[in-house]
């Protein structure tokens, strides 16, 4: 099994700094992705939701302008929908996400992350 950690990271974000200071406060370097710049595709998002075990809705940042903006409340949209908003604006994605071994956490609060590890 693949024991890499990878930190889904947005640099000026406060949990996700948390999130990534105490992964190596354990001593653990991960790979850190900055999706902001390198936005995810539609297939990792899925990927990620299967190892978070949740839906679309469940990642989406419901405080950010483009969530208003793009009617995202309506119950009506897909998952698929949803994760092709999360494609174009990847900053309503929740962060930090921190992936393990296949395994996956959202480091809200960031000591969540320690849970992986």
């Amino acid at each position: 099994m693949d024991n890499t950690v990878t930190i889904y990271h947005n640099p000026r974000c406060s949990k996700s700094k948390q999130a990534l200071a105490l992964l190596e406060e354990e001593g653990v370097s991960p790979d850190i992705i900055n999706y902001l710049n390198k936005p995810l595709s539609a297939d990792k998002l899925r990927e990620l939701l299967g190892m978070l075990g949740m839906s679309a809705r469940g990642l989406l940042r419901k405080t950010e302008a483009e969530y208003a903006e793009l009617n995202l409340a309506d119950t009506s949209l897909s998952d698929e929908q949803l994760i092709q908003a999360m494609v174009k604006h990847p900053k309503l994605i929740e962060r930090p996400i921190v992936v393990v071994g296949g395994k996956a956490v959202i480091g809200r609060p960031p000591e969540k992350v320690l849970d992986l590890i």
